[in-house]
């Protein structure tokens, strides 16, 4: 197909979904004629388009390369699809607007809207997603999700070198700001011109809901502040997850635990993460109730998971904000020294926190909250509710929502590794790790191992060190000891 036809062919599709008319195609070919470098358009017809805005864009890029009007380096291509996609997409003020009219009709219509335009524009890379290795992994608490993240592209040594000769600009403050809508993204930081934020209120302050561009789950979302400021777990947390689910009823919604070790990867700026994905823990069972005497309107109980879980129902949100924020600031100042369990240092630095997780559940609001502790030791530097050194050579990194409820981010490192692992099982040539050794062996001494059966005996693996990752987080053992303790802070409540 002719340059031409694919950028006639790139606009009408623009005309279709960006809320262009017929009469901007002029406009819009002189537009994206100037983006790839041409100096006209030839003759070319308007016609039904079959392939997707994805697949034209793409050979956009190429001729915009070839026309020495961006190089090889992925920013700059990035950069230049996401101006191309802008095309593609409605101003925010439209796609607001929409959201609105599907919302008033149905909210699962609304997101439904907004979910398909963020994939459509490339926003959400769902190429790129498709790469990521994912499994299940049957364990005591259930079948674990296992995602080897490789969605993210490595930075080749071009890249890192332009980069490293790039200008240092503090705008955007950081990926979750709202200036990222709309922004032209640089060498050193990504494209965001294709990208839309809806706006929301909750309680009076500004937030904003967005797709995440590097999905992890289904329709995984960012509900995010106007305001930078540090992530923070306060009363307010629980009013607004729970008011997040009232207005999107088909989601969960958590936060990640703010304070470090046990936090997520961004604690500068305060944001909960949401989605319409049923995790394990969602699913696992309270395997123990109790009752909380001064809040009788809500259910209580222990989740039969491999970290400290207290599940609340409960119809009242009023109700289940206070017994929630009762149990948070308990944890805050509570300590079991027998177990390496300190909510403060000598110098008053704390060390407990949460991490919250809201769903819905029939004409119930469900509250999980995970007790978190990131206390250090000698023994345990990296910290003692983290995954300790002899499975790091699998997850090394802090866990945070998305690993708590069961789902393991895993480095794109272990693609290969894994590989070799199973040569070294099956006695073949391979090049593994030396971290995966004495791992490796105790696979070989408990398995008849098999061509035909060495990658399920593997990802088995995988999943019981996920399992055994999350016990390490876990701050009360599922052990008689640790379990004792467990019900000592209820007790306690």
């Amino acid at each position: 197909m002719s340059i031409s036809q694919t950028i006639r062919d790139f606009i009408t599709l623009s005309i279709q979904s960006g809320g262009w008319m017929e009469m901007d195609r002029l406009y819009l070919e002189n537009r994206v004629i100037a983006m790839v470098g041409e100096d006209s358009l030839a003759k070319a017809e308007v016609r039904e388009v079959t392939e997707s805005a994805v697949d034209l864009v793409e050979q956009l890029l190429i001729k915009a390369e070839n026309n020495k009007v961006i190089t090889d380096l992925q920013a700059e291509k990035d950069i230049l699809e996401a101006q191309l996609m802008d095309l593609m997409t409605p101003p925010p003020s439209v796609v607001n607007a929409y959201f609105a009219q599907y919302y008033s009709k149905d909210p699962e219509q609304a997101t439904d809207y907004f979910f398909h335009l963020s994939r459509a524009n490339d926003y959400i890379r769902t190429r790129e997603i498709a790469r990521n290795i994912i499994f299940p992994a049957e364990t005591e608490y259930g079948d674990l999700e296992i995602t080897i993240n490789l969605s993210k592209p490595e930075k080749d040594p071009k890249q890192i070198a332009a980069e490293r000769q790039a200008v240092k600009v503090d705008y955007p403050k950081c990926m979750l700001c709202m200036e990222n809508e709309g922004y032209k993204g640089r060498l050193n930081y990504p494209a965001r011109t294709n990208h839309r934020i809806i706006r929301m209120n909750l309680d009076g302050e500004s937030w904003g809901f967005q797709y995440s561009p590097y999905a992890y789950y289904d329709e995984h979302c960012i509900i995010l502040s106007e305001e930078h400021r540090p992530m923070k777990i306060t009363r307010a947390t629980f009013q607004r997850l729970l008011k997040i689910i009232e207005v999107l009823p088909h989601y969960f919604v958590g936060s990640n635990a703010d304070l470090p070790i046990v936090g997520g990867s961004i604690l500068s700026h305060d944001h909960y993460q949401g989605g319409r994905h049923v995790f394990p823990m969602a699913v696992a069972e309270m395997e123990r109730t109790f009752e909380l005497k001064d809040y009788p309107t809500i259910q209580a109980g222990i989740v039969k998971w491999p970290m400290s879980v207290i599940r609340l129902q409960g119809k009242s949100q009023k109700d289940l904000v206070k017994a929630s924020n009762m149990i948070f600031e308990k944890w805050q100042s509570y300590s079991d020294v027998k177990l390496q369990i300190v909510a403060r240092s000598e110098d008053g630095t704390p060390h407990h926190t949460i991490t919250p997780i809201a769903r819905r559940k029939n004409d119930l609001f469900e509250m999980d909250l995970v007790l978190r502790d990131n206390n250090v030791s000698e023994e345990f530097p990296d910290g003692i509710f983290h995954p300790h050194p002899d499975v790091q050579h699998i997850k090394k990194e802090n866990i945070g929502l998305i690993e708590v409820m069961g789902l393991a981010v895993l480095p794109p490192r272990l693609k290969s590794e894994l590989k070799e692992v199973e040569r070294y099982l099956l006695d073949e040539e391979n090049t593994i790790a030396d971290y995966h050794m004495k791992w490796a062996n105790q696979l070989k001494n408990d398995n008849q191992i098999t061509s035909e059966n060495v990658t399920q005996i593997v990802q088995k693996a995988v999943g019981s060190v996920f399992a055994r990752v999350l016990e390490d987080a876990g701050v009360f053992k599922r052990n008689a000891k640790g379990q004792s303790g467990f019900m000592r802070f209820i007790e306690s409540l």
